[in-house]
């Protein structure tokens, strides 16, 4: 929930105390007030930049051949670029966001007001925490990509114009447009608070552009099958329709199922940051052991996008990591989520995208009773508090069993034989049970 009367940031949470210690060390480094970073995290990129820069010979069959290649360089440079540009101008744009009354309170910090018995007391009364900054990171990839496309295509200029590959162009352009109109839905989310409907069917309108490029380039819609079921079912099937089905449905998948396993600080920018570099290291992989040029441009093509995704992320997450000095909002979920569906489906290695998303998925189907109204769902569902102590712990939900429906007291009387909930009896009848989610169990 938000500050005062208007609900729009999100709840975070307050570091246990045996954390002290790693709370000390980010405090030590933390920008000072509408500051930027220290000027150690400034030199430590650009040193990076630089050394990923640096080609190398390798040689091979036909002679010494230079690698990473031009634009790769070039791709590198900008994302470094990208990574200084978030990492100065998050800080002074965050005086710009709360005036504009897009902030939250930190509900789980000890700052935030409370009454004697640890309640929270509303209106809420805490520091304001900028909201939806995550759109700030956004438009810095895009510009890091639209700044990169001349160089990426620049070995065409001197062929004819008829040998130039308009296809990877428009799948380019697609990808970036399909980026871009996430970015804008998710600031849209912030802003107008969406309900769950809406988020369901917006990714979904957004991936069009990027499947109707997919089609008319003759995209493959048959998929590998196990080892185990090649006896059975063959070495491929072709899914044709409902390929593109699957696909939507995975960019819808991509952006929510970040989005639900949020409400600690730096835990969206976090994980996201996390799946970004596994991708990464997967392409470079693959193009270290294919040979057929087409794996190779499909993995390239990842590598291209995810670098300066991670280098504007790092940039976010420093400023979201505990205590958080902003919030990244809907906005960067839905971005970071299309960016890892984009990558995944024109890259051709959308089910190696699932193994990435282990944690997300494990999180929703532990969800689901709550998420489909099975079980009572409050609003939040991040860890609470506790005042006395200093350390986050469970939230809960409070309901009578006997009032759910039939399938709910099934899954509530699964979970309960389990021993996945915890649950605590009430006088009246009722019991308390913690939310569904994983930092919470």
């Amino acid at each position: 929930t938000g500050a005062g009367q208007k609900p729009t940031g999100d709840r975070k949470d307050q570091m246990p105390s045996a954390n002290v210690a790693a709370a000390a060390a980010a405090a030590a480094v933390a920008p000072a007030e509408g500051g930027g970073p220290p000027i150690w995290l400034t030199a430590a990129v650009i040193c990076a930049t630089s050394a990923a820069v640096v080609p190398s010979a390798k040689y091979s069959g036909q002679g010494i051949k230079i690698w990473p290649p031009a634009p790769l360089c070039v791709n590198v440079i900008l994302s470094g670029l990208g990574c200084l540009g978030t990492l100065f101008v998050i800080p002074h744009f965050r005086e710009k966001f709360i005036k504009a009354r897009l902030y939250g309170i930190d509900l789980n910090k000890t700052t935030t007001k409370r009454d004697k018995d640890g309640v929270l007391i509303r209106p809420y009364n805490g520091i304001k925490v900028p909201e939806a900054m995550g759109v700030i990171s956004g438009m810095m990839f895009l510009v890091v990509m639209f700044l990169y496309i001349p160089f990426a295509f620049a070995s065409h200029y001197t062929k004819p114009k008829e040998d130039f590959p308009h296809n990877k162009l428009t799948e380019f352009v697609a990808a970036l447009l399909s980026i871009a109109c996430m970015c804008f839905l998710g600031f849209a989310d912030n802003v107008l608070d969406l309900r769950w409907r809406h988020k369901l069917l917006l990714p979904s309108a957004a991936t069009l552009p990027l499947l109707m490029v997919y089609w008319v380039n003759g995209g493959v819609t048959f998929v590998t099958v196990p080892n185990i079921l090649i006896p059975i079912l063959g070495r491929v099937i072709n899914l044709g329709f409902l390929y593109y089905i699957y696909m939507g449905m995975l960019a819808v998948f991509c952006t929510n199922a970040i989005n639900i396993l949020a409400g600690v600080n730096g835990l969206e920018a976090g994980q996201s940051l996390v799946i970004g570099v596994s991708i990464l290291l997967n392409s470079l992989l693959q193009l270290s052991r294919l040979t057929n040029p087409a794996g190779r441009e499909n993995h390239m093509f990842a590598v291209v996008f995810m670098i300066p995704f991670i280098t504007t992320t790092f940039s976010l997450t420093y400023h979201n990591w505990y205590p958080s000095r902003v919030f990244v909002g809907d906005t960067f979920c839905y971005f970071a989520g299309m960016t890892f569906a984009v990558v995944a489906i024109l890259g051709h290695f959308s089910k190696t995208l699932l193994l990435f998303f282990i944690p997300q998925i494990a999180n929703f189907l532990y969800s689901c009773p709550q998420l489909f109204k099975l079980i009572p769902c409050p609003r939040h569902r991040m860890p609470s508090l506790d005042s006395k102590t200093g350390k986050i712990g469970m939230s809960y939900c409070e309901f009578k069993p006997s009032e759910l429906s039939t399938l709910g007291r099934i899954i509530y009387g699964v979970l309960t034989k389990l021993h996945m909930v915890k649950v605590i009896p009430q006088k009246d009848g009722s019991v308390k049970m913690n939310n569904l989610t994983l930092i919470n169990w």
